[in-house]
């Protein structure tokens, strides 16, 4: 007989429990070993991986460290070798074997405003000389004395600005000539380095015909007549331009006064002042520096003779006694150029009083748009004057001239004057004392002299301070 079908329950189910219990052990201990398997394989992949990364991570940075080290090193001083800018000024060609000696106050102005070598300059000459000046496209060299921003002598940290320098009275004739001919026609230039070649633009007054020809004026007391050699070395000492309206640039007549222009054209110096007719005498002479565009233009008070007046046809100077042209000029430059400078020949010779017409006229150019006016012809220094906030040098005297008998005619000064785009000047004088042939430098109490004398030749809010810098209140 049968068993009840409960107890037949009962007895299949003891007899699986321990079937359960092994299954659930065995199943929990796979799953275990899957888990322990799982971390396992986990932990020596990721730890792997990490490895690498860090090892590739620790590789990348050495090598970007050893190419640093190698540029820095490109880029670093070898110890004990020339600095660039030394290396470079030292390449400037001596043009005297006499020691150049250059004042202190224009070494430390050219350092202080980032101004380049005329090495630097000279480097670029080739490629920049399209673009130095708009009306002469064959000059030699282009002159950039800032590293196209200059941040000090300026209101605008970033504003961009010019140094300009202006000479006096210039002639290479009779004794000059003479000493040029034995000491070599450098000789003027030898206390100068190369100051000129540091600034932006260098002018002076050139009161003299350049020819080996000409006829000689007859109703002259001084007759001038000058070699071509001259303004090789004119050149050569950073000079830019020459104003030529002055009382001396016919005296070997119109034939003189048209080789003076041949010749400058030659050498590379821009000129203003007179020409071959009107129109070239009165036109400006346009520049370009730093993005800047300068105007430069020349006139004339004193003359000999009436018909030294260019004309339309003939060739001459330009004139002021009827200012109406040149102040024409003048306007027609201000709608041209950023900043117009007007280098004029005026006054009385030998004289430290202003002629009334100096005064009429340089307020009349400033009037018309000129921002610098820079005047010359006494052959001795007189005051400045700011008129409308723009400067008036009335007169700048010798430079490289004869030696009179008259001390007063020995003191000199190169006018500095650093302009920014809107035509703001900033002024500062260096003083020298002309030697026959040759300025001489001046410091302490001899600099300080000169420097008084023209503060008070000036109106009496100008002031010049110990280092030359100008100031009007």
């Amino acid at each position: 007989m049968y068993p009840p079908r409960s107890q037949r329950n009962e007895g299949r189910k003891r007899a699986r429990k321990p079937k359960i219990g092994k299954a659930w052990i065995i199943t929990n201990l796979v799953l275990l070993f899957m888990i322990v398997g799982l971390f396992g394989y986990y932990y020596i992949f990721e730890h792997d991986s990490s490895g690498s990364l860090a090892e590739n991570a620790k590789y990348s940075q050495t090598e970007k460290n050893i190419q640093t080290g190698s540029a820095n090193d490109e880029n670093s001083t070898p110890s004990g070798s020339e600095d660039v800018n030394e290396t470079k000024d030292a390449t400037v060609p001596d043009t005297s074997s006499r020691p150049v000696t250059t004042p202190d106050t224009n070494t430390s102005e050219a350092s202080s405003s980032g101004e380049k070598s005329s090495s630097e300059k000279d480097g670029q000459a080739q490629e920049d000389s399209p673009n130095k000046d708009v009306n002469n496209d064959d000059a030699p060299t282009e002159k950039r004395g800032t590293e196209d921003v200059i941040k000090s002598n300026t209101d605008d940290a970033n504003s961009p600005a010019v140094i300009l320098h202006f000479i006096g009275d210039v002639q290479f004739s009779g004794k000059v000539e003479q000493r040029l001919e034995q000491n070599g026609f450098d000789f003027p230039y030898q206390y100068l380095g190369s100051l000129f070649h540091k600034d932006d633009l260098t002018i002076a007054n050139l009161e003299t015909p350049v020819t080996t020809n000409g006829v000689g004026a007859l109703n002259k007391t001084y007759v001038y007549k000058s070699s071509p050699k001259a303004l090789t070395a004119m050149a050569a000492a950073g000079v830019d331009a020459v104003n030529l309206a002055n009382n001396h640039i016919l005296d070997q007549g119109t034939s003189g006064l048209l080789d003076t222009l041949k010749y400058l054209d030659e050498k590379g110096i821009a000129h203003a002042g007179a020409g071959r007719n009107a129109k070239e005498a009165y036109a400006p002479h346009y520049f370009e520096r730093n993005g800047i565009k300068i105007a430069l233009l020349g006139a004339t008070r004193v003359m000999p003779e009436a018909n030294w007046n260019a004309s339309a046809k003939q060739p001459g100077v330009a004139g002021a006694y009827d200012s109406t042209a040149i102040v024409k000029s003048i306007r027609e430059a201000r709608n041209q150029a950023d900043l117009v400078i007007v280098v004029a020949h005026w006054g009385k010779e030998r004289a430290t009083t202003l002629e009334p017409h100096q005064t009429e006229l340089s307020h009349a150019f400033i009037d018309a748009g000129a921002d610098l006016v820079i005047g010359g012809h006494p052959h001795v220094l007189q005051g400045m004057e700011q008129y409308k906030g723009k400067w008036i040098a009335y007169s700048t005297g010798n430079f490289i001239f004869s030696k009179s008998t008259v001390p007063a005619t020995w003191d000199t000064a190169i006018f500095q004057a650093t302009c920014t785009r809107n035509g703001d000047c900033k002024m500062k004088l260096t003083p020298y004392r002309t030697e026959l042939g040759q300025p001489i430098p001046l410091k302490d109490v001899e600099a300080s002299k000169i420097l008084q004398k023209v503060a008070a030749l000036s109106p009496s809010n100008v002031s010049i301070g110990v280092d030359g810098t100008v100031s009007a209140q």
